[in-house]
């Protein structure tokens, strides 16, 4: 199993690390961020999306919505972001149609996908993200096999 890990010190580097998440995406469309409450999630998946060609202040915490929808700048490609954190449960993901979006092709990045995890694809990349007392932030992904 291939698993990268991306150190970030700090803000000042969170492009720097986004921009190296993206080199390492590959063909892959969805991909999984679990970590703790406050471990820098939304952070970093709009730092990604800033990355990935969206507008730096088009990205927010879906929270409410569940699910925002993005398009880069550049390429002109969907991004799904994703916020399960308030789903009650995989029926409700259901409904929304959450399948759907995972199989559309687009990339689809999801906090909170404990909530939802029976849903998602075999080809789903694992991204745990932790935070040291010092603020440093630790990313790992691990690919499917």
């Amino acid at each position: 199993m291939k698993t990268i890990d991306i150190v970030i010190p700090n803000l000042e580097s969170l492009p720097e690390a986004a921009h190296q998440f993206m080199a390492e995406m590959g063909d892959y469309t969805v991909y999984a961020f679990y970590g703790a409450m406050g471990a820098g999630k939304t952070t970093f998946i709009g730092a990604l999306s800033q990355a990935l060609g969206v507008e730096s202040d088009n990205t927010n915490s879906p929270s409410f919505a569940i699910i925002n929808e993005y398009r880069s700048d550049t390429t002109a490609e969907l991004i799904y972001h994703f916020d399960c954190y308030r789903l009650e449960s995989v029926a409700e993901a259901v409904d929304i149609g959450v399948e759907d979006y995972f199989d559309c092709g687009a990339i689809c990045l999801i906090e909170w996908p404990e909530r939802i995890e029976e849903l998602l694809p075999d080809d789903t990349v694992r991204v745990d993200i932790s935070a040291d007392d010092d603020g440093t932030r630790h990313l790992r992904m691990t690919f499917p096999e």
